[in-house]
């Protein structure tokens, strides 16, 4: 099974929602269970959450970070992306690098 990617997709692996969302991967799915099927869709390995424009993008990231995600980061001089990652999928992919 594959994530649906659309517009601005924020992704953030399963395995890091499990060690670090409070309530883990089911804690995450209740709290967004009325966006399930809509903007949020999630296989055995990625859950994505979608913006249509930067700022609203942007108050995903933040809110993210805000329950303790790291968001950027700098390796090797570079910002990356560290445990979520922000797509768009019309301009190519990944907005900094990201694992």
């Amino acid at each position: 099974m594959a994530i649906r990617l659309e517009f601005i997709d924020l992704v953030v692996p399963i395995h890091v929602i499990e060690e670090k969302y409070p309530g883990r991967f089911a804690g995450c799915l209740r709290d967004h269970a009325n966006l399930i099927g809509g903007r949020v869709w999630y296989d055995e390995f990625l859950f994505r959450d979608g913006a249509m424009n930067p700022d609203d993008i942007q108050h995903l990231v933040r809110r993210w970070e805000n329950r303790g995600f790291g968001t950027v980061v700098e390796r090797d001089g570079v910002r990356s992306w560290d445990e979520v990652c922000v797509v768009e999928v019309i301009f190519g992919g990944p907005t900094l690098p990201c694992d």
